[in-house]
């Protein structure tokens, strides 16, 4: 579906955004939006698995539509037990330090930036604080006041603010979950994204590499340019590692406990870093021509550059983990790194 309604040299060529409805539409016909929502909620019931193995090849194709934030919306909603819009959704907050409250009387006020796609949906998936307990809501885009945002990519990141907002429907959190789960999920789908968009990048700099002829032969047959694809190549198998990690230790949890923490924040440090350091070797390999608008490279060095800021960056999940260790105790917290 992907390669047939989402190719990124027909996208790239593309002077409007006609390609995104058909596309959505074979994707919802084919239950993939709501893969994570159960049949009684209007879902697919799919596993934690295959919901993730879904996002690691929407990162292969860098699609520029809110699909792993549908995932992520319908994930949350029906962990309070409240049904999925079919239609795209996204999630808030998208950053840690940002705070969204919910009042006795049942209504919404605080701020989110950065919303991805916020624009682009019809749903916002909502965790709020509640007093002593988390309340999760399902929310019109047209009840919230948006602002106007963009991402390194172009696609919108929106600052969302709640007013006196009523949600359409709420209910009570589980026990336990806070918007620290919310980041650690949040982080573990973008580490997966990164690592398939890597994939990608990596296929094409060898291909490109394979087929530029300087000084009577192809440019991978100097040891300067392959050596930076042997680095290239070393980004992407330890970002396909860390995530795949994270993936797996989330879907066999039964909570977000320090297992998941330790995953998901690593994966997300370690996913980070590869972007930067994958998009700096890719357009090295390509040169100026990767650089323009008209090459394909930049949809994706671009978008996994904007979704290091989702969910919290690198810094700050280096700063958490090494907060976490520190107040745990090395004794306690290393033999779980041990483990892993």
């Amino acid at each position: 579906m992907f390669a047939d309604l989402a190719d990124p040299q027909v996208i790239n060529k593309a002077t409007s955004g006609a390609w995104k409805e058909p596309l959505w539409r074979t994707l919802s016909d084919a239950g993939l939006p709501l893969a994570w929502v159960p049949e009684t909620l209007g879902g697919s019931a799919a596993s934690l698995e295959e919901g993730f193995a879904i996002i690691g090849i929407a990162g292969r194709f860098a699609l520029a539509i809110p699909l792993a934030e549908t995932l992520a919306a319908g994930w949350l909603l029906a962990r309070a037990g409240i049904e999925a819009p079919a239609r795209p959704m996204t999630v808030a907050p998208a950053r840690p330090n940002d705070r969204i409250t919910i009042g006795a009387d049942g209504r919404l006020r605080g701020r989110a930036v950065g919303v991805p796609f916020a624009e682009d949906c019809e749903h916002i998936a909502v965790l709020a604080d509640g007093g002593e307990r988390r309340v999760i809501a399902l929310v019109d885009v047209k009840d919230c006041q948006l602002s106007e945002g963009r991402n390194l990519a172009g696609d919108a990141a929106n600052t969302v603010t709640f007013e006196h907002t009523k949600p359409l429907s709420s209910a009570p959190a589980p026990n336990g979950f806070d918007r620290s789960a919310l980041m650690l999920m949040g982080s573990a789908i973008r580490s997966i994204e990164t690592a398939g968009a890597l994939e990608t990048i990596l296929s094409l700099s060898v291909s490109y590499a394979n087929e530029r002829i300087a000084f009577g032969r192809p440019i991978g047959k100097f040891q300067a340019v392959q050596q930076n694809l042997a680095r290239l190549a070393g980004e992407v198998a330890a970002a396909l590692a860390v995530a795949g990690s994270a993936a797996d230790t989330i879907a066999q949890a039964d909570t977000f406990d320090d297992a998941v923490f330790l995953e998901a924040a690593s994966a997300k440090i370690r996913t980070a870093e590869a972007a930067a350091e994958g998009s700096a070797i890719a357009h090295q390999v390509f040169g100026a021509i990767g650089f323009t608008q008209e090459h394909v490279l930049h949809r994706f060095t671009l978008r996994m550059l904007s979704w290091r800021d989702d969910f919290g960056n690198e810094s700050y999940w280096a700063a958490e983990l090494g907060k976490h260790v520190a107040g745990r105790g090395a004794d306690e917290f290393w033999p779980l790194v041990a483990s892993r």
